[in-house]
Parts: structure tokens; sequence; C-alpha cells
């Protein structure tokens, strides 16, 4: 069976003392659910927080990663330096990094693969443009976001990926995809992998929705069949929003 997610990504906000105070707020509000429930707070205070939830099952999930174990990477962190402090999930492909910091397809991969090989889970993010969707280009997009990044791994590899559709129309602009356009992309690339691999991946990969999921509408969409939670921004800073959306899950 799929596990169900809610993962939190905090971005650039809370500095130290108010990304304290809001984990301790989730934890102590924290529901009794079979989701697993991840945050990712910013570089700086990824120690803090996993030891803020070390009596918690909320999990600490970074935003980003470089592919080279060490070198001259100015202002770039290494999967051994987060494994160091025991952050083995990473956030790649996040629609930002690819248009702010022009991360492509083939860069993801060199990462995606990093990520597996020493031990980590991956949250991939991928996802169409407004105009991709207004000229019904955007399932040949999302696919070849797929395959160009994820489809040289073997199956076995497909256990550390969750995957996360974020139209990026929908992301932080109040937009947010209907349900049954959400089910639509999340049957597709379900049946893509599955194409490309066999149902005993894609049944088993959770696919998590990613755009402008808020609590009057988090139960909708989580309610569709192939979509497995949701990888949540701006209503992630707050504690009784997030907790709201993991009850829906």
């Amino acid at each position: 069976m799929r596990t169900k997610i809610v993962a939190g990504n905090w971005k650039m906000n809370k500095n130290m003392e108010e990304t304290e105070a809001l984990l301790a707020e989730l934890s102590a509000k924290l529901p009794d659910t079979k989701a697993q429930v991840i945050v990712s707070p910013t570089f700086v205070n990824l120690a803090a927080a996993k030891r803020s939830l070390q009596a918690s099952t909320i999990q600490v999930a970074a935003q980003n990663m470089h592919f080279a174990e060490s070198g001259a990477y100015t202002g770039e962190i290494s999967a051994d330096m987060l494994l160091d402090i025991d952050v083995d999930i990473v956030i790649l492909g996040h629609s930002e990094r690819r248009a702010y910091f022009g991360e492509t397809d083939e860069l993801l991969a060199k990462k995606v693969k990093t990520a597996i090989e020493k031990g980590m889970k991956t949250i991939f993010c991928f996802g169409e443009e407004l105009e991709d969707r207004k000229s019904d280009n955007h399932f040949s997009v999302v696919e070849s976001q797929l395959k160009n990044a994820l489809f040289d791994l073997d199956a076995e590899a497909w256990k550390s990926i969750i995957l996360a559709y974020e139209p990026v129309w929908a992301i932080g602009t109040g937009e947010t995809a209907s349900p049954e356009q959400a089910q639509e992309m999340h049957a597709f690339i379900r049946k893509t992998i599955s194409e490309a691999y066999d149902t005993s991946v894609s049944d088993e990969v959770s696919i998590l929705y990613g755009g402008s999921v808020k609590p009057d509408n988090a139960s909708d969409i989580f309610s569709k069949p192939d979509v497995d939670g949701g990888l949540i921004g701006g209503a992630s800073l707050k504690s009784d929003d997030f907790v709201a959306i993991i009850e829906a899950i």
C-alpha cells in the first residue's frame, strides 16, 4: 500500500526562534495519523529542527542538495553533510529551483542519482507552466521531465522516490488545479511509469499534489485515488492550517 504523505516546504522563511516555535506547535497539535509528516526548514535550521523533533514522528527534509560529494561549490550542500545531521530526505526539482536557478532535467538526474546512492529519499518535483496547459502540452511536458530525470533509474531505486506534481501556475498564486485535474495528471503519471517499468513500481510510488493546497480544499484533492498527499507551501507555515491539512489526509 502506498504511503500517504503531507510535506511542508518552508522555502526561505522562519529564523531559528520561529522555526523552533512552529515545530513545538506542530508537535503539540499533531493529530493521530498514519500519514508520513515531513517539514523542510531552511538549511541553517535543519539541525535545530532535528533536535526539536527528537520525540516526534515528524520527519525533516532538506530543500535542495548538490550532486558532488565535496569541492569548490561555494554555497552548496552535499548529501554527506545532510546525512551527518541525520537528514535523509531531500526535495529536488522544485519549480522555483528550475525557474530562478536554472536547474535542468539533466542536472536533476545527477542530483537524484547521488541521493539514491547515498541512501536518501527524494521528493522529486515537476510540473507544467500555464502556457503548457493552455496549449494542451501539459502531458508531454510532465512526461519529458519524468523521463529525463528519473527513467534511467532501476526499479529498485524507485522505492526511494516520492513524486510531487506541481502545476507551476498554481504555486503561490492562489490558483489550484481542480481535484479532477489533479487526478487526471496523477493517473497519467502512474500510467507513464507503468509503461516504462511495470505496475509494481507505479502502484507503489507516492504521488503528491503541490499547488496551493489549503485546509478548505485539501479533503477534495486528497480524496482522489491517485493523489497520495501534498507538498504544501504557504499553509505549512501556520500550525493550524498545516494540521488541518494533515487531518484531511
